[in-house]
């Protein structure tokens, strides 16, 4: 099939719809089952920013049952539309940026595909903020100096001198791994597999060993004084929760694609996703609860948790082992996906070294040492903010695949500029309406979020959909376009 497309596409001049990276895979070359995905998702979910998701509910004020169910009810409904999407990938052997031009259109693909390699910069940028603050945490025990370097960054950045040498010199080093290539993360990403997950039991045994026993540490009540201030805090961060994996819903086309039928991506994801993160969580979890108790501070990020250890060795020996599980972790997860959808833009121009350049400076743009500074910037600023951009997405390509196309479509248009997706000038504007109106409601909540507008009786209502996010774009989104495209064809069927 990739070669017949590869043909089509030569005669029809057709080459920046079609790479052999974009082509379709062959049933012949598909591989994976149903352990490589609960393998795949047992690997992404053990990493920093599962545990500082886990802590950060419970520095906000709940109890490990409460942290552990919101967690668990968050990724069984994120689950639906990984599942869901991950159906063309099986069926079809195709990529995120080729099903996207199914309800986008051939060019317009684009503003989904730029929109989600934007946010997996923001995750670049967290990650990369994460490893060079954990250098940053080992070398001032050794050299204390590097804390007390001249401020060079304006208040306004909230950058220290030291901790921003580190990040800059981390970052070159993810930089660094770019150009050499993603092959050179291999080894790496085997030292991940191996030492996340006894990491996490040693810090587990740690956290139990030192409060005396697991029942004492969990024994701790929630800090909300009535359900009302609960529910206040339960569905943003269940929202939070959901935009955790949002990224991954929308281009799990690019795994599943290689599945070698339905049963094994669906199966895999149920096995792999929850339980996963639930596991991980709930020793997160734990470790947070027990900091309470031993240092009567809630200590939900485990490198501030292990500068409280008293050997400089131990210490360095876990920011080491940090920096270089985040350094996998974030060429694997957060840099291959966004430069190749930036190459995708202009594959004649922009290799995956360029779109993996692009990523790193956008990774900076964000600021991310602000992002995860505290647990509210985090899940409000960060998770639910860019869970407002892709709900919309999520809906109206599960809206076009499952309602308007039935499940059927035509492979050689999906690589044509004058196919069936073309639509006008490759741009399909009804879903880029539909994504305009499911975005809309979030603005003022996010605007009043970040402190742009203050709270008024006239946006307070609105203001209260931002708690939601993800939900209210994915529904309004979605049946929006539903609506509009079901109208369209009787309009067409009526001519």
């Amino acid at each position: 099939m990739s070669e017949q497309l590869l043909d089509q596409s030569h005669q029809h001049g057709n080459d920046a719809l079609f790479s052999e990276d974009l082509a379709p895979i062959p049933h012949n070359k598909r591989s994976w089952g149903t352990w490589n995905y609960a393998a795949l998702w047992i690997s992404m979910s053990l990493c920093i920013p599962t545990y500082l998701l886990a802590g950060s509910l419970i520095k906000g004020g709940m109890n490990w049952w409460e942290a552990i169910l919101t967690i668990l009810i968050g990724n069984i409904v994120v689950l639906i539309p990984m599942i869901l999407n991950g159906h063309a990938g099986a069926k079809y052997g195709i990529p995120f940026p080729v099903l996207a031009r199914v309800s986008f259109g051939t060019k317009g693909a684009n503003i989904p595909a730029i929109l989600r390699a934007i946010v997996a910069c923001g995750w670049f940028g967290i990650q990369t903020w994460i490893g060079g603050d954990s250098i940053y945490k080992m070398l001032v025990l050794w050299i204390p100096s590097l804390g007390t370097l001249p401020q060079i960054f304006p208040d306004s950045f909230g950058l220290q001198t030291g901790p921003a040498i580190c990040f800059f010199l981390f970052w070159l080093l993810n930089m660094f791994v770019v150009y050499l290539g993603v092959d050179s993360i291999k080894k790496l990403l085997v030292f991940k597999a191996f030492f996340l997950p006894l990491a996490s039991l040693a810090l587990l045994w740690w956290a139990i060993s030192s409060v005396g026993s697991l029942g004492t540490i969990l024994d701790q009540s929630s800090s909300f004084a009535n359900s009302s201030d609960f529910f206040a805090f339960f569905f943003p961060a269940l929202t939070g929760v959901v935009g955790f994996w949002a990224t991954v819903s929308l281009n799990i086309t690019d795994f599943t694609r290689y599945a070698v039928n339905q049963k094994a991506q669906i199966k895999g994801q149920i096995i792999g996703l929850p339980p996963s993160m639930a596991i991980f969580s709930f020793i997160a979890i734990t470790v947070t609860l027990s900091t309470t108790l031993l240092y009567k501070t809630t200590l939900w990020d485990p490198m501030e948790l292990s500068m409280h250890f008293e050997s400089k060795v131990m210490i360095s020996f876990v920011m080491i082992a940090i920096a270089i599980s985040t350094l996998a972790t974030n060429i694997a997860a957060n840099i291959v996906s966004p430069a190749n959808d930036f190459a995708n833009i202009s594959p004649s121009k922009i290799n995956f070294k360029t779109g993996g350049y692009i990523t790193g400076i956008i990774g900076i743009m964000i600021f991310p040492w602000k992002l995860i500074a505290d647990p509210s910037g985090y899940i409000f600023t960060w998770l639910i903010a860019y869970s407002s951009l892709l709900g919309p997405i999520g809906g109206i390509m599960i809206a076009d695949y499952y309602f308007i196309r039935k499940q059927q479509l035509s492979l050689n248009d999906l690589y044509m500029q004058k196919g069936i997706y073309s639509f006008t000038n490759g741009f399909n504007r009804l879903a880029i309406w539909a994504l305009i109106l499911g975005v809309l409601p979030n603005i003022p909540g996010f605007l009043l979020n970040i402190k742009v507008i203050g709270i008024d009786t006239t946006w307070h209502w609105l203001s209260g959909l931002y708690n939601y996010a993800w939900f209210v774009g994915f529904f309004v989104s979605g049946i929006t376009y539903l609506l509009m495209m079901k109208q369209n064809q009787s309009k067409d069927l009526s001519h």
